[in-house]
């Protein structure tokens, strides 16, 4: 399970989709921004304005039903999941399993005290099913709380519910919700019952591992938004609340023992409050000692003071330079550089990353060409080109990322090129862009585990990173992502990711331990040694089938990339071109 806040539906549809394509079982819990989808047999009709006119997008997509709302205050549930077979038969029972989705949210309303139930001939979640009366005499048509829409292949389901906890019931006045005209729409708050999504998204949660997962163990993780990282309000949770803790402990709620809290150590205030509220502490003092695995030989070869001079007189920024990594005098003695497109000013604040953040300069449309004579005259076989995040830009910079590849194998066509990009603002066209120039690898770094997504980075997220590398190795392109370990994580934690990255089809994982740049940074938790680095290796590669995970105390995004491309293309490591 995995609590992913507020997604974009494309994003989450695209999600979806990949772990489809698997063979595991998921339940992502979320909430969109405002969007009308329509089923694959919906009619239009049932579209009564123009969705962009009340600032809403209008989407078909592959599930059964017609057409529904997806909004803030309603929380959305993906149940992606192998569902089983009809008695004596090799097809899904997708009645059956229709019935068990109803029953989870039948079961965590009735925690709220509130009564829902079904009603014939319409799949959802419905009040008054039973009649057309209550007890005072009050007409009340039954009233809609769920709608419920899934797909059926090969005994896999996707899609799933949305439930209206406080929405805006007014968004449902622009369409025939469902195409039914004769039954209204209600929420949770319109019944009287006042919980959040994401406490509603807990009681779900208890219920669903129940009743979609008996018996079986039961994985969560959340952003620091989930009810279980702070303390809900008991109210919410008082009425029919039978069995309710029962069900809560069967369920490990990764990251959720805060490791304590405070404003001190340099730290920004906003920082600060993000950290606490993820449950991280102060961490380590800056002047504490590194540990002797954490040092790097000071190595000025001529291989380094070529590298150097030739960045120099063509005026190229490397990743190496500016965010101080530890691997640099290795690297540029063996003529290995990583390559920084679009400026050396980065417009996001990432909470572990030395870039500079002042305002960017325009891009140097001469850039691409600069960069293919340096890699032309560096003789290199394998090179990697990243980016700073530029979201002043309409396409986040993908097309002089894409430039440059092009210019790159115009001037050495048999070099590899691995391409380290931002999640360009979630753009489908943007990543398009870059895809359709056929990188060798596709890197893009997911950085941090669920948990402490908004304290590391927060302008990016954690659904929208796994979004890239889906929609990037949907293409056919090789896919790789980065882990820095050491900023408050847990080992089941990390694991979680690397599930996560392996169910998207990610071939390559590095893993690295942080080290904290200033005062200003975000606090270093603990050292990871070695030995606990391998392990994390060895899980990726043996448990989950990643094709390579380089992981080391030193270990960075672009480390030994072209022996990782290769073990990813099935070469031998040994073999793999400098």
């Amino acid at each position: 399970m995995r609590w992913l806040g507020t997604v974009p539906y494309a994003e989450a549809w695209d999600l979806q989709q990949a772990l489809f394509a698997g063979v595991h079982d998921h339940l992502l819990l979320c909430q969109h921004p405002p969007v009308y989808t329509l089923g694959v047999r919906a009619d239009e009709a049932n579209v009564l304005v123009d969705p962009a006119a009340v600032g809403a997008e209008l989407l078909r997509v592959n599930r059964g039903g017609d057409v529904t709302f997806h909004g803030p205050g309603q929380l959305v549930g993906y149940p992606v999941m192998t569902v089983p077979s009809e008695r004596g038969g090799g097809l899904a029972d997708t009645r059956a399993w229709v019935r068990a989705v109803e029953q989870v949210l039948i079961d965590a309303v009735a925690e709220l005290g509130l009564e829902a139930g079904r009603l014939p001939g319409y799949p959802g979640v419905w009040l008054d099913a039973g009649g057309d009366a209550r007890s005072d005499g009050a007409g009340r048509r039954p009233r809609k709380l769920a709608a419920i829409g899934v797909r059926m292949a090969r005994s896999r389901s996707m899609h799933g519910f949305a439930l209206n906890v406080d929405v805006d019931l007014g968004w449902f006045d622009h369409i025939v919700p469902c195409g039914i005209t004769d039954k209204g729409v209600t929420s949770l708050a319109a019944e009287g019952i006042t919980a959040s999504v994401a406490q509603v998204a807990e009681l779900v949660a208890r219920h669903a591992a129940r009743l979609l997962a008996p018996g079986r163990p039961v994985e969560l993780a959340a952003g620091d938004d989930w009810p279980g990282l702070t303390a809900p309000d008991p109210a919410v949770f008082s009425s029919g609340a039978s069995g309710a803790a029962d069900l809560s402990a069967s369920i490990p709620v990764l990251g959720s023992e805060p490791a304590g809290g405070g404003s001190r150590g340099g730290v920004p205030v906003r920082l600060r409050t993000r950290l606490d509220r993820a449950g991280v502490g102060d961490g380590m003092d800056l002047a504490e000692r590194k540990p002797p695995w954490m040092k790097a030989k000071v190595r000025t070869d001529p291989g380094y003071r070529e590298l150097k001079r030739l960045s120099r007189q063509l005026d190229l920024v490397t990743v190496c330079e500016e965010a101080g990594c530890p691997n640099i005098y290795e690297c540029w003695n063996e003529g290995t550089a990583t390559f920084m497109l679009l400026g050396e000013r980065c417009t996001r604040a990432c909470g572990f990353c030395a870039v500079d953040t002042s305002k960017p300069l325009p891009p140097d449309t001469t850039e691409p060409d600069r960069v293919a004579e340096a890699i032309d005259h560096l003789g290199l076989d394998h090179a990697v080109l990243t980016m700073v995040a530029r979201d002043d830009l309409p396409d986040g910079g993908a097309d002089l990322v894409a430039r440059t590849v092009d210019a790159v194998r115009r001037r050495r066509p048999a070099t590899g090129v691995e391409v380290l990009i931002s999640d360009l603002k979630g753009s489908s066209e943007a990543l398009a862009r870059i895809c359709d120039v056929r990188p060798d690898v596709l890197n893009h770094n997911i950085e941090t585990v669920a948990r402490l997504q908004r304290a590391v980075r927060p302008s990016a997220g954690y659904a929208r990173s796994l979004t890239v590398l889906a929609r990037a190795a949907r293409a056919g392109l090789v896919t790789k992502s980065g882990l820095i370990v050491g900023m408050g994580e847990e080992t089941a934690e990390v694991k979680a990711t690397l599930a996560d990255l392996a169910a998207v089809g990610t071939r390559i994982v590095t893993i690295g331990q942080y080290l904290r740049p200033s005062a200003r940074h975000l606090p270093l938790q603990r050292w990871w040694t070695p030995d606990e680095l391998t392990e994390l290796k060895v899980f990726g590669e043996r448990e989950l089938g990643i094709a390579h995970v380089e992981a080391s105390p030193l270990t960075r995004s672009s480390h030994h990339a072209s022996g990782a491309a290769a073990a990813a293309a099935g070469q031998p490591e040994e073999t793999a071109p400098r």
